[in-house]
């Protein structure tokens, strides 16, 4: 039987990237995954948005981080991601939502982010062309950007494998069970032996949970997703509308670095479970809504549309740390957030894993600790 330093379960978005930092500290790592390749799970289903513009301070942090590592990636590396620095706008049109995206600023430029209050001419100056039937102003955080996410995968695991990590596709885990001085994994296909284990199963979070005696409040629900045809760049940030609205409770889109646009909701009532069969009502919903706050939208093509799902947690706020028996460690509920978590995530996990942690490193991780209460819902998740 193999054995390891530590064994991660899932490489999607990120466990991919925690493999790949923990192989740089030089430990021996074997992810595991029943996908055929990385990021076959929900990472492929992401439209590839990268934000630190979160409401919890945690959150802003560990994508402050994660986008440093996709800024910098093709200067290091030389692979080529699709990062576009195009910024974030949370756009608003009524006093309400107004109100609460002042609120947030002052938190989250206290824990690092550049973000600031644009008012109606600012916005438009960002977005030529938007509805200002209404507009208020909305935030802008210039920083925040894009890539693709596949693309962003790959070049983790292709990083990782360089440094020694393994990865073995296509296995499904049965079992952990907690041995003295470890664990031993078990397979579809094997057994391994490991000093640690770190769930980063994304959608089978709970079901991987049971298997070290956990209850993780980890409930996946669907989201739909679309991309018209390219054109030329006509607009820059990410455009977010969090107004609710028959069917739906926010969307958001953006051009992509080779000109599609891009553009996802977030459905209300929620859509329980797995099921990413995408649906008809799903465009002629979020189609209506963009081109009413965006005209210039009204004469692109679809090109696809699709599902994917989003591992949600009670307050809208991953669980990382320690958690069941010593050594067993979890990174899940990202909330449809793992692609713009992942690096930051996956860095903070290597160094909780093999003992390394900074101060800060521990305040982020009582703000996610998995025993937390759920005394409120992160705004703008």
């Amino acid at each position: 039987m193999s054995s390891y330093d530590v064994i991660v379960i899932g490489a999607g978005s990120v466990g991919t990237p925690l493999t790949m930092s923990l192989a740089l500290g030089k430990v021996g790592v074997l992810c595991l995954d029943r996908g055929g390749s990385a990021g076959q799970g929900n990472n492929k289903c992401a439209i590839g948005g990268i934000r630190a513009t979160h409401g919890e301070p945690a959150k802003v942090k560990l994508c402050l981080h994660s986008l440093e590592v996709f800024r910098t990636w093709q200067g290091r590396y030389g692979d080529d991601i699709g990062w576009r620095q195009g910024g974030y706008t949370f756009v608003a049109y009524d006093r309400v939502t107004a109100g609460l995206l002042q609120d947030m600023i002052p938190v989250q430029q206290a824990a690092g982010l550049d973000i600031g209050w644009k008012d109606a001419a600012g916005v438009s100056a960002l977005v030529p062309g938007i509805s200002t039937d209404g507009l208020i102003g909305g935030t802008f955080s210039p920083g925040d950007g894009s890539a693709s996410p596949m693309a962003s995968c790959y070049a983790f695991c292709r990083r990782a494998r360089e440094l020694g990590a393994e990865f073995r596709f296509r296995e499904t885990v049965t079992g952990i069970r907690a041995e003295p001085g470890g664990f031993t994994v078990t397979t579809d296909r094997g057994s391994y032996a490991c000093g640690s284990v770190v769930n980063c199963a994304g959608s089978e979070a709970a079901s991987l949970g049971r298997m070290a005696g956990l209850d993780l409040p980890v409930y996946p629900d669907s989201h739909e997703a679309g991309i018209t045809e390219p054109v030329e760049p006509f607009f820059g940030p990410m455009v977010v509308d969090i107004r609710k609205a028959p069917g739906s409770k926010n969307y958001y889109f953006y051009q992509y670095h080779s000109g599609q646009v891009v553009f996802c909701i977030t459905p209300d009532p929620v859509i329980p479970g797995t099921d990413i069969r995408e649906t008809s009502g799903f465009l002629p919903m979020v189609a209506r809504r963009m081109v009413d706050l965006y005209p210039r939208l009204a004469r692109l093509k679809v090109r696809r549309t699709w599902r994917g799902v989003y591992p949600q947690t009670p307050d809208g706020s991953p669980f990382m740390g320690q958690a069941g028996p010593d050594g067993h460690y979890i990174a899940v509920g990202m909330c449809g957030q793992g692609f713009m978590l992942g690096p930051g995530a996956g860095d903070l996990m290597a160094r909780l894993v093999t003992g390394e942690t900074a101060p800060g490193d521990l305040e982020v991780l009582h703000d996610l600790r998995p025993d937390r209460e759920f005394a409120s819902e992160e705004h703008l998740k």
